[in-house]
């Protein structure tokens, strides 16, 4: 699909990488892998075929993956003769740590080279700084231990600002700024640590290993809904993070008045506080007061909601329509191909998803281009992907000029 920017891209001279036959290398080398964990198993000649690359190039590459422990030679399915040699990601062992610090509770995994998690753990995420970063580091250590070195490198996902260049953060609902989070581990684990906000790391986990329609689109928003509301922007097949990896936070613009509860820095005008978790369940505990319902967490308001409890699908449904007034108003600024909607509350797709998209039709201008709407391809746990993906993609990116 053609991209949505100019043909020409200034380049920044600041962190331009001059091209030098190892950066072509490089490119091709990455051509390949890619092509083995999209399409694999896969033959040699069908990536020949593929890449117009020549054969003896192809297996010289093959071999280099193949030394690095990152690709292997499994059989194929015999036609009478020998069985053909086929290429397939090596996912023997674990080779990432995804930390999805979440406002009520920590999730930690194990992940092989293919985003499969392997083990998993969880615990309630302290609100105080070190408490928390003492259980992540005990964690971590018993994860690398029991996978005996195999574990390259750790990423974490988190519900604030995260600034790429420095490393600065600030988390809202704990009023964490520039805490050590990554030197910490780093220092306690000896593997290096990546952090970013949880819907950024989420739309990168959409972007590489979400199911093939999401990967084949190069510009999406990607929605996510927990206890907060955040954004992550995908532009030709990036994470856009913007000045100081602020960019995405949508969930504070302004949508109306009176919100059923505050956002995170206590605001009752701004999308967070109409269309959150928190905003369904204080609807929910509304409503439910004349029938005596009893207050429910967010999972079993969706349970309830599936099983066709008229409070539960009426307070899901008022927040759809709340979701829907900011997402129209992401279509009309900034025209994705697609909008993506992930976290718990995409589990409740089939009750929300008229609601929500009947909100963006008769919110958004006419003239305007449909854009499709869907439901996260990543499962209940797209943070954890998110983090997870913080280690796995730099397997596969290629670092081309700036």
């Amino acid at each position: 699909m053609d991209s949505q920017f100019s043909p020409v891209r200034r380049i920044d001279l600041k962190k331009v990488n001059v091209a030098r036959s190892n950066t072509i290398r490089d490119i091709n080398r990455q051509i390949v892998l890619n092509y083995v964990r999209e399409l694999g198993p896969i033959s040699r000649a069908e990536i020949a075929r593929e890449t117009a690359l020549q054969r003896s190039t192809v297996s010289l590459i093959v071999d280099e993956l193949s030394a690095d422990g990152l690709i292997e030679e499994v059989s194929g399915e015999s036609t009478g003769g020998r069985p053909p040699s086929l290429l397939s990601l090596r996912t023997a062992d674990a080779v990432a740590i995804g930390v999805d610090l979440g406002i009520v509770k920590t999730v930690m995994a194990t992940s092989d080279l293919a985003g499969r998690v392997l083990e998993q753990e969880e615990f309630p995420t302290d609100h105080d700084v070190n408490n928390a970063l003492t259980k992540m580091v005990e964690c971590a250590q018993r994860l690398i231990r029991k996978n005996g070195g195999t574990i390259e490198g750790i990423g974490i996902s988190l519900p604030g600002v995260v600034d790429p260049e420095t490393g600065n953060l600030y988390v809202p609902h704990f009023n964490w700024r520039n805490e050590p989070i990554a030197e910490t581990l780093t220092r306690d684990t000896s593997l290096p640590v990546t952090v970013d906000n949880d819907a950024n790391a989420a739309a990168l986990a959409e972007l590489w290993f979400g199911r093939p329609e999401i990967r084949e689109v190069r510009d999406f928003i990607l929605v996510l809904v927990e206890e907060g509301l955040g954004t992550g922007i995908v532009f030709d097949g990036q994470v856009y993070r913007g000045e100081g990896g602020s960019a995405g936070e949508f969930g504070h613009m302004t949508i109306g008045t009176g919100a059923p509860v505050a956002c995170a820095v206590g605001s009752t005008e701004c999308w967070e506080a109409f269309a959150s978790e928190r905003a369904a369940l204080a609807r929910y505990e509304k409503l439910s007061r004349s029938n005596g319902n009893n207050v429910v967490n967010f999972a079993k308001l969706v349970d309830q909601a599936l099983k066709g409890e008229r409070t539960a699908r009426a307070a899901l449904k008022e927040t759809a329509s709340y979701l829907g007034v900011g997402i129209a108003n992401l279509i009309q600024g900034l025209a994705p191909q697609a909008v993506i909607v992930a976290g718990p509350i995409a589990r409740a797709w089939p009750v929300i998803a008229e609601d929500l998209k009947a909100s963006v039709d008769s919110s958004i201008c006419r003239g305007f281009p449909s854009t499709p709407i869907i439901s996260s391809t990543l499962g209940a746990q797209p943070t954890l992907m998110g983090a997870l993906s913080l280690v796995l993609v730099s397997k596969f990116a290629s670092k081309t000029i700036a």
